[in-house]
């Protein structure tokens, strides 16, 4: 049960902040440190849990992270479904503090929908959108099997790694799809503005499911038979 407070506290965490540094800032292509704000508040995110909360639950805080540790042997049936779970009712949680604040402080939401994902910038293509979430989280999941392989020797600064990737993905991702590579980070936002009167995220959400889940299993499948072959 630990493991699953410890998901629930780290993905709560990362879309407190970093959709919550999106709503602020905003992501318009012509405001560029919007951009860069936004990568680095996800990014640092991660690196400030995984030396919180690594040590008990491996901070994955994402599913599609889940998924890929699951497809290398790097955890149970059980404890993956315990960490969807986990991570979707963090993602909600945090969501819904954000609404909260922004309501009560009478706060523009720069982004329109809580910092959820959308396929604007891919001209509503779903297949584009897709691609860009498959490839990006693919990029991700492959440096965190990587980073937390056992014949990796990076001491203690795998969580910076991962942390930078994360921002490095974003900063690519931002102006297509506002980067998911994780479906609880989508799906805690398109809920929240759901029940705001905003259907527009949810009628897209799936793309930010079944794209970061795809590139995880590719990554995980990839990154076997990389360690196989060195083998």
């Amino acid at each position: 049960m630990k493991k699953y407070i410890a998901e629930f506290i780290g993905t709560f965490t990362l879309v407190l902040i970093g959709c919550g540094t999106a709503m602020l800032v905003g992501c318009d292509a012509a405001n560029g440190c919007g951009y860069i704000l936004t990568a680095l508040a996800f990014g640092l995110t991660i690196v400030g849990m995984a030396y919180c909360v690594g040590n008990i639950s491996g901070c994955h805080i994402n599913p599609a992270v889940s998924l890929g540790v699951l497809m290398s042997g790097g955890m149970t049936s059980k404890d993956f479904i315990g960490y969807v779970i986990s991570q979707c009712l963090g993602a909600f949680a945090g969501s819904g503090v954000l609404a909260l604040i922004w309501s009560l402080g009478g706060v523009q939401d720069m982004t329109g929908g809580y910092g959820s994902n959308g396929l604007a910038g891919v001209g509503g293509s779903a297949v584009a959108g897709l691609l860009v979430e498959c490839l990006l989280t693919f990029i991700f999941v492959l440096t965190i099997l990587g980073v937390t392989s056992k014949k990796a020797n990076h001491g203690s600064f795998g969580g910076i790694v991962i942390g930078f990737t994360l921002v490095l993905v974003h900063i690519l991702g931002i102006g297509l799809t506002g980067t998911s590579v994780n479906p609880a980070r989508s799906f805690g936002p398109a809920l929240v503005a759901l029940f705001a009167g905003n259907s527009d995220p949810i009628a897209s959400l799936w793309v930010f499911i079944v794209g970061p889940l795809a590139g995880a299993a590719l990554a995980a499948l990839c990154y076997k038979y990389l360690e196989s072959a060195d083998k």
